[in-house]
């Protein structure tokens, strides 16, 4: 009877264990591979309870997230053959894990290998192609976008998929960078002053320009006042003779015009006018 009931203790462990054995939990961030003697039979990729065969089936999990791989700084040579230092990083994540796991054995430093391969190659013939000038003035994201450019689906091989590239830093070496930027400062500093030197002529040119053209329009407005002036005397004259025409106002015109030409003699000190003794004048002094 005692060993009948340790019989029974003995089925149930093994049925639990059993059972257990058969039981594979998924999480949201990872994908789950059932393997069968070693080779991949099928992925679950949904998170959930999964059952196995117990004993013959195995798992193995590979991440589902988002992965960050920081490559080495490392040298790289410009196209003037410069050597500039390229710090950067990769953002990836598996796209395949099937692909994967058969081309990497499921192996991140594995694929990680293959990242830093593939970026390396495509950033060293990125800046190849461009020299330091170029590469120093270059606008943000212009390197990442030739390098993404260059790696394009290379990575889908292997079930990878690079997601963004980055680079934190792409600097001179120490014992040059003093000389560049002081050479960099002297070019910038001599098209500052051809610049400057082109709009200085051009300022001259438009001050020329201007000073003729002011010059003929105080001209013309000289010419047009001495006209005008001229038009006025000759209307002026015109008017008198109008209204001085007849006998009566013709000599009291000619006494006025007298009178302003005595009027014009008479100035400074020491004067002597000499009238006749018929002048309109001399008779008003008389008294006649």
């Amino acid at each position: 009877m005692k060993g009948k009931k340790v019989g029974i203790l003995i089925g149930v462990a093994a049925v639990v264990v059993a059972v257990g054995a058969s039981v594979t939990v998924t999480q949201q961030n990872e994908y789950k591979l059932i393997r069968q003697f070693g080779k991949v039979d099928r992925v679950i990729s949904s998170s959930g309870i999964s059952f196995k065969i117990p004993f013959i089936e195995s798992t193995q999990s590979l991440p589902k997230e988002t992965l960050l791989y920081d490559l080495a700084a490392s040298d790289v040579i410009t196209k003037d053959k410069k050597t500039m230092i390229s710090d950067s990083y990769v953002l990836w994540k598996i796209s395949d894990p099937l692909k994967f796991a058969q081309t990497l054995n499921s192996s991140v430093e594995s694929g990680e290998s293959r990242i830093n391969t593939a970026v390396y190659n495509a950033t060293k013939n990125a800046i190849s192609s461009m020299s330091q000038d170029q590469v120093i003035t270059s606008r943000d994201g212009e390197l990442s976008d030739m390098v993404m450019e260059a790696i394009g689906t290379n990575m889908d091989q292997y079930g990878i998929e690079l997601l963004k590239f980055e680079t934190k830093q792409l600097d001179l070496p120490d014992d040059n960078k003093e000389a560049v930027y002081e050479r960099m400062i002297s070019e910038r500093d001599n098209i500052a002053a051809t610049y400057k030197a082109e709009g200085n002529s051009e300022a001259k040119v438009i001050r020329n320009k201007t000073d003729k053209e002011v010059a003929i329009q105080i001209s013309d407005a000289k010419k047009q006042a001495e006209i005008l002036g001229a038009e006025g005397e000759q209307e002026y004259m015109k008017i008198l003779a109008q209204a001085y025409g007849e006998d009566d106002r013709s000599e009291f015109y000619s006494f006025v015009r007298s009178l302003d030409a005595l009027k014009i003699s008479m100035k400074g000190e020491d004067k002597t006018v000499i009238l006749s003794a018929d002048s309109p004048i001399a008779q008003i002094f008389e008294g006649k």
